[in-house]
């Protein structure tokens, strides 16, 4: 099934520019891997050494939080859109 993945900023050298990509997948994993497959270096950014999201990466499918579903096993459908979004720390205390 594409989905269209939104892209960060950080992310766009892997995607030789593009703010948003169509890749295969029937869940958020096989979507990760299916962006590996299409753009080198993309599961090593988003994912640790055991295979899971990083905790300061953030995951919307249609505007809903994946934390709130079933994280990386969640279902996507066809048309379906992904937004990962890095988390932003920094400021003055």
């Amino acid at each position: 099934m594409p989905v269209k993945v939104r892209i960060p900023t950080p992310l766009r050298s892997l995607t030789n520019g593009e703010d948003e990509v169509t890749v295969e997948g029937k869940s958020i994993k096989e979507v990760i891997d299916n962006l590996e497959t299409n753009y080198s270096g993309f599961k090593e950014r988003l994912c640790d050494e055991n295979g899971k999201i990083r905790r300061f990466i953030n995951f919307y499918l249609n505007d809903e939080d994946i934390r709130f579903k079933d994280n990386q096993d969640t279902p996507v459908s066809d048309g379906d859109q992904i937004s990962i979004i890095p988390a932003i720390a920094g400021g003055v205390s």
